[in-house]
C-alpha cells in the first residue's frame, strides 16, 4: 500500500496576516515612506561595535504602492547577506516579498521537486522571515545615523 503525499495548498489567510504584520513593521521603520522616499539604516550593536546594518531603500513610490529593497550590510564573505524586494500596498495595508536575490519573481507555490530547488511554500517562508527580521530590528536595533537615540525606532 503506497500513500501519496497531500498536495501543498497555500494558506491564504496566514499569508495575508503575515503581509499585514509586515506592513505595520515597515511603517514603524519607514514612517514617511510615501511622502519622502529615502534610505534608512538601522544598526545592531554590542557595546560600541556595530554587528550588522539593515538598509531599507524605497526604490519606487506611488500613491497606492511602493517598493522597498531590504538588505543587510555588511555581508560576510562566506555568508551572502539576504536581499529582499518588498511590494507595499498602502490601500490594502499589506507588504509582501515579491522577489529575493536568488529569484526575481516568486510563485505562490512550487511543484516539488523542481529544477530550482524551491520549497513548495517558499513565498510564505520568505514573508515570515521578513517579519522576524524586521521584528528583530524593531526590538534590538537603533538608527545607524544616531546610535544613542533608540527611542525613534522602539515603542
Amino acid at each position: 500500500m503506497t500513500l501519496l503525499a497531500e498536495r501543498y495548498r497555500v494558506d491564504l489567510a496566514g499569508l495575508q496576516a503575515a503581509c499585514e504584520a509586515n506592513y505595520a513593521r515597515l511603517m514603524r521603520l519607514l514612517p514617511g515612506m510615501r511622502e519622502d522616499p529615502t534610505l534608512r539604516r538601522l544598526a545592531l550593536s554590542a557595546g560600541d561595535t556595530v554587528l550588522a546594518v539593515l538598509a531599507l531603500k524605497v526604490t519606487e513610490a506611488g500613491p497606492y504602492t511602493s517598493t522597498v529593497e531590504v538588505r543587510e550590510e555588511p555581508g560576510l564573505a562566506w555568508l551572502p547577506a539576504p536581499c529582499l524586494e518588498v511590494r507595499v500596498y498602502h490601500d490594502a495595508r499589506m507588504a509582501e516579498v515579491t522577489g529575493a536575490e536568488h529569484c526575481r519573481r516568486l510563485q505562490p507555490r512550487y511543484g516539488y521537486p523542481n529544477a530550482a530547488m524551491h520549497q513548495p511554500d517558499e513565498k510564505t517562508q520568505l514573508n515570515l522571515f521578513l517579519g522576524e527580521w524586521l521584528g528583530h530590528y524593531l526590538k534590538c536595533g537603533h538608527l545607524a545615523e544616531n546610535p544613542v537615540d533608540c527611542s525613534v525606532v522602539r515603542r
